[in-house]
């Protein structure tokens, strides 16, 4: 690819500039794969001349974490290193922001015992939970990127080299990321300003329901009196801005728990901590899910569902047209952040409280009386296609479109 490293810098610079918005003197954490060093040394590079005081570095390495499913004993699974979690949270008190470089194996744990996954996912959530909340509420800066690994990008494109599948990856990254655009920075600020107007139309309509219909979705979806449309960027208890996704195409808030009624049918696979659940569909009743299906990964479905008592309800409802970069570039990247940026989703476990009017000043009490959903976890999946139709009702009972063949209807 021609002007391959420039790409790499301007994606570096821009998930440091845009991304989490690095101040002067601010500490900085990145949580990345082991085969991301490379990129890795570039971030905290741009992190420096941004003005970061200090870069940490937490490097995951997923053939050890394979070992650990393979070898480790039952109790050893249902261990955390509290030292970590504590740690992390020591971080997010010192207004530490959060750098997330996520590239799965989308099929690293197809062959391990789903019972032995869900018992490594709940004690990581269980253990930190402190720490995410920082996030969820959006009292710290955190973003969320991807880089190509060999085994993710063979997915994508079966059949190819593995120098061509990363090659192709680079380039599909790059260009939903905007990043091969000319100033990629200011092409980002009038991204977020397109979405911003979205939200704006939203939050003056105030809808009280959702209406979704589509082949295999009937579902109704009650939004809270006091909910709020968010989009691309957030700001943090400092006062600065901040992009939790990259790419992002989405507009979301949150449901009332106790009020999603109908049937939703998945249309892209979720990669689900390294394996996938495809084809599935759940079934919810006053707001929990009562029955569900999966041609994929049923076990592990199956297994989620049980996390806590409250996985089982909704914590977010997310708009995303179908005419996007990402779902025009006709490819399933088997990764939630892209999947989930390239058609309408929904997510189950916890709700977010920045989604209600003065949300993260709220006791975990008042949140629930208004009816967000809270869970250690919270897991998105993708339900949008080109037929899809939503109507959004009014308080007086009327009803105007919002989705149109997949599209905005405004």
């Amino acid at each position: 690819m021609d002007n391959f490293q420039t790409y790499l810098d301007q994606y570096a610079e821009l998930a440091i500039k845009v991304g989490l918005n690095v101040q002067e003197g601010q500490h900085v954490l990145i949580q990345a794969p082991i085969h991301s060093a490379d990129f890795v040394r570039k971030v905290v590079e741009k992190a420096y001349l941004a003005g970061a005081k200090t870069v940490y570095v937490d490097y995951n390495d997923e053939e050890l974490t394979l070992l650990k499913y393979r070898l480790a004993p039952q109790e050893g699974l249902k261990e955390f290193p509290m030292w970590r979690a504590n740690g992390y949270v020591e971080m997010a008190k010192n207004n530490t922001a959060l750098l997330q470089i996520y590239a799965p194996n989308p099929t690293l744990l197809k062959d391990i015992d789903p019972e032995k996954v869900a018992i490594v996912n709940k004690t990581a959530a269980t253990a930190m939970k402190e720490f995410n909340d920082y996030t969820i509420t959006g009292k710290i800066s955190w973003s969320i990127i991807s880089v190509p690994s060999p085994e993710w990008a063979a997915q994508i494109f079966p059949g190819e080299s593995k120098e061509e599948s990363v090659k192709k990856l680079w380039e599909a990254i790059f260009t939903v990321t905007r990043v091969m655009e000319e100033d990629p920075i200011h092409k980002w600020q009038s991204h977020i300003e397109n979405l911003t107007r979205k939200v704006d139309y939203l939050n003056e309509k105030k809808y009280k329901k959702l209406h979704y219909q589509s082949e295999g979705t009937n579902l109704t979806i009650e939004l809270p009196n006091e909910h709020q449309w968010l989009c691309a960027q957030f700001t943090n208890k400092a006062g600065t801005s901040y992009v939790p996704n990259m790419p992002t195409e989405e507009v979301f808030t949150v449901p009332v728990k106790y009020g999603v009624n109908g049937v939703v049918t998945s249309k892209k696979p979720l990669n689900y901590n390294g394996v996938l659940i495809d084809n599935f569909s759940l079934t919810f009743q006053d707001g929990k899910v009562v029955d569900f299906q999966a041609e994929t990964g049923y076990e592990t479905l199956k297994n989620l569902l049980t996390i806590d008592e409250n996985i089982c309800y909704l914590g977010e409802v997310a708009l995303v047209p179908h005419n996007s970069p990402i779902s025009n570039s006709n490819l399933i990247f088997y990764n939630t952040l892209f999947d989930e940026n390239a058609s309408c989703h929904i997510a189950l476990g916890a709700g977010l409280p920045m989604c209600i009017k003065d949300g993260s000043d709220m006791t975990k009490e008042e949140l629930e009386k208004i009816g967000l959903n809270d869970s250690i976890n919270h897991v998105d999946f993708m339900i949008g296609s080109h037929d899809l139709a939503i109507d959004g009702e009014k308080e007086d009972g009327s009803i105007e479109p919002v989705f149109r063949n997949g599209n905005w209807a405004f």
